[in-house]
């Protein structure tokens, strides 16, 4: 097995187990391997019909063969992520994936930061880590989103919580996940007024250094095509891409 298919194996085990544990706070959403997959899925609910959507994670198998894995465990409602190596042509995985029926429905870049160098850019506004029940409140309210409970706000908790802050207002946040010895980095967002003011490099820069003190080997995030511009100013480095796919039509219950 070559380095960087090592490294990109190990960042989709940091994926799959921080993704997971952050949609697990609203309901149970577990982590498994399926054969050379990995799938991501609502725990048992009594109304199946409420599952929410599953996402099964793809690198280095053959469409054919991960299609078939799929078609024979999958929900209803499912998504397929492809990973590829930067130095790998994406159109042949288009192709195969059209040809079995699905579309493409975005792409992503995939990161990994080893914590070694963390830049430290100027902070424009107050950037803190939500640790009050006050503070989770009016996160939530923002969010619309149920608060963070406050058995979740201490150092002993599965995740970290970040806030940009200016005079009264959560202007930015960020999110870091613990997962198998690494952190998986969720929610980046800061508001249209305060963008391009090196708001987003600030709270970027005090979830990484938490990160290594809390023991971190590494942080992994998927982005889009414009928070992709702004990881590697933060030290991120692309090791791949996800394609993610979704069937044209629905599997039956």
């Amino acid at each position: 097995m070559t380095t960087a298919k090592r490294e990109i194996e190990a960042a989709i085990e940091v994926f799959v187990h921080g993704y997971s544990a952050g949609k697990s706070q609203t309901f149970p959403y577990d982590a498994s391997r399926v054969g050379p997959l990995w799938l991501m899925r609502d725990a048992v609910r009594k109304n199946p019909r409420d599952c929410r959507s599953e996402e099964w994670v793809v690198h280095d198998v053959a469409a054919q063969e991960a299609d078939a894995i799929v078609r024979q465990h999958a929900r209803p409602s499912h998504a397929i992520s492809v990973v590829i190596a930067n130095d790998e042509p994406d159109r042949p995985v288009r192709t195969a994936y059209k040809a079995l029926g699905y579309r493409l429905l975005r792409t992503e870049g995939f990161f990994v930061q080893p914590l070694s160098q963390i830049p430290k850019p100027p902070a424009v506004v107050s950037i803190e880590r939500v640790q009050t029940v006050e503070r989770a409140a009016q996160l939530g309210k923002i969010m619309r989103r149920r608060p963070i409970a406050e058995d979740l706000l201490g150092d002993g908790a599965p995740f970290r919580q970040y806030v940009a802050v200016d005079g009264d207002d959560i202007v930015g946040r960020v999110r870091s996940v613990d997962a198998v010895g690494a952190t998986w980095c969720a929610d980046m967002y800061v508001e249209p007024s305060h963008r391009r003011r090196g708001v987003g490099q600030a709270l970027m820069s005090k979830m990484l250094r938490d990160d290594r003190a809390h023991g971190s080997r590494c942080s992994v995030l998927a982005a889009t095509h414009a928070g992709a511009l702004l990881y590697p100013r933060m030290g991120y480095k692309r090791i791949g891409t996800l394609l993610i796919f979704w069937p044209k039509r629905r599997m039956p219950l």
